[in-house]
């Protein structure tokens, strides 16, 4: 029953070679990392599309407010002006006007919507980067 000489440098080498479990702990850790960055750029997002729609929504209440105020008040204007000579054609242009304006400013916020940029765009692509860097290095 011979015992080996205990060698503590045998030891101290053992302690610093990297095993299996640390290299999955670092990796996990790496993992952990880049899953918080990502749930931190997604937030942001998030947050940034609610104010945005948010002061698109009040601006757009106040100067709707305001449009029909004045649109009103034209209108009105209109056929008092021409009330004893020709109010029917007053009338009906006034109503022909307004329906012109309808039909252009509808068009402008559609092409508007469809202009805006992609929700979570750059989410996404960095998701997309982060997958294509994860499949290189495998």
């Amino acid at each position: 029953m011979d015992k080996e000489p205990h060698d503590p440098d045998h030891d101290g080498e053992r302690a610093r070679r990297p095993g299996v479990l640390d290299a999955a702990k670092r990796m996990l850790a790496t993992l952990l990392a880049l899953a918080h960055t990502r749930l931190e750029l997604f937030t942001t997002e998030i947050e940034e599309e609610i104010q945005r729609a948010a002061s698109i929504l009040l601006w757009g209440l106040v100067a709707l407010f305001f449009g029909s105020l004045t649109v009103l008040f034209v209108a009105v204007t209109v056929l008092i002006v021409f009330w004893d000579r020709n109010r029917i054609l007053a009338a009906s242009l006034i109503t022909v006007s307004f329906l012109v304006l309808t039909l252009i400013f509808g068009l402008l916020a559609r092409a508007r919507l469809r202009a805006k940029p992609r929700f979570m765009a750059a989410s996404i692509e960095e998701l997309k980067r982060d997958k294509e860097a994860l499949e290189r290095s495998t």
